[in-house]
């Protein structure tokens, strides 16, 4: 019985933190491990990685759903999260938040010294992106850069080195996601406004905000484009870019001020499908040259 209801809570937990948008961030984590071999990773090193990442991602969402609890609890479209609803106590949260750190800095260490010193820096973006939107707008900058640090951290994984193609992937990525967290923001830009919540949409207006967005997704492209260069890549690399334009500029019209129905599909499917293609054709560019 007790088995049973801890498989429960593993489940309701899985389900707050949205498990499943790891993709998101994965694939461009191995993305920058393989650039930075030129090649395949130990299988060591692979799992390492991947633990580091899930880790990571686990102790991020599992605070911010901790922090952001009230703020929840007030609005209609996440009343219904599990730490509103009583489904888990705040304390079983934080239990779940500080194994998901030990995780991610026990991964790091056994990758190598610099990542393991590294990792304060990636704790301190994970933990304060959960506060920004209390006082400012460029919040969603905060996630991108939170979340731009998994494929230059996997890069240090491998090189043990701060380098410029490692940083400029993790740029592509920080304003990749800016760029979507952006328009996914813009469903709560009547909650936002009334409650005092920051944000670009609040701050801005839903047309602006869209603008801001298609800003950001165009710098992807670019930052996308200066990695390939720098890592030498083939033209498998670069059609998997160009396959990516198409899909965000598809993702964007799919959004507008007056119509935010498909707004869901734009979020969750195209920027999965996104971070997947990039590593798939990364991967064929490599192993195809």
């Amino acid at each position: 019985m007790a088995s049973t209801n801890l498989m429960a809570k593993v489940k309701i937990f899985a389900e707050m933190i949205k498990f499943e948008h790891t993709i998101f961030a994965l694939p461009f984590a191995y993305l920058g491990a393989f650039l930075a071999v030129g090649g395949a990773p130990t299988l060591s090193q692979f799992l390492w990685i991947t633990l580091a990442m899930v880790g990571a991602r686990t102790a991020a969402m599992s605070l911010n759903r901790i922090i952001d609890r009230h703020i929840d609890a007030r609005n209609p479209r996440t009343a219904t999260r599990a730490i509103p609803r009583g489904l888990l106590s705040v304390g079983e949260v934080w239990v779940y938040t500080l194994l998901s750190f030990l995780l991610m800095g026990y991964a790091a260490a056994q990758l190598n010294e610099l990542c393991f010193k590294l990792m304060p820096i990636a704790i301190f973006f994970l933990v304060i992106y959960s506060y920004t939107k209390r006082f400012t707008w460029l919040c969603h900058l905060v996630l991108g850069i939170a979340i731009g640090l998994a494929p230059l951290g996997a890069w240090v994984a491998i090189r043990a080195a701060i380098e410029l193609p490692g940083v400029v992937l993790g740029l592509a990525v920080a304003t990749w996601i800016a760029g979507f967290d952006i328009i996914y923001a813009c469903q709560d830009y009547e909650f936002d406004r009334t409650h005092g919540i920051y944000s670009i949409p609040a701050r801005f207006g839903l047309a602006k905000a869209l603008l801001v967005a298609r800003v950001m997704h165009a710098l992807t492209v670019v930052l996308l484009v200066l990695t390939g260069v720098l890592v030498a890549a083939g033209w498998i690399y670069y059609l998997g870019v160009l396959i990516t334009v198409g899909i965000l500029i598809k993702e964007h019209s799919l959004v507008s001020p007056r119509d935010l129905s498909k707004l869901d599909i734009a979020f969750f499917n195209m920027n999965g499908i996104i971070a997947v293609l990039m590593f798939v054709f990364t991967l064929l560019d490599l192993f195809l040259r």
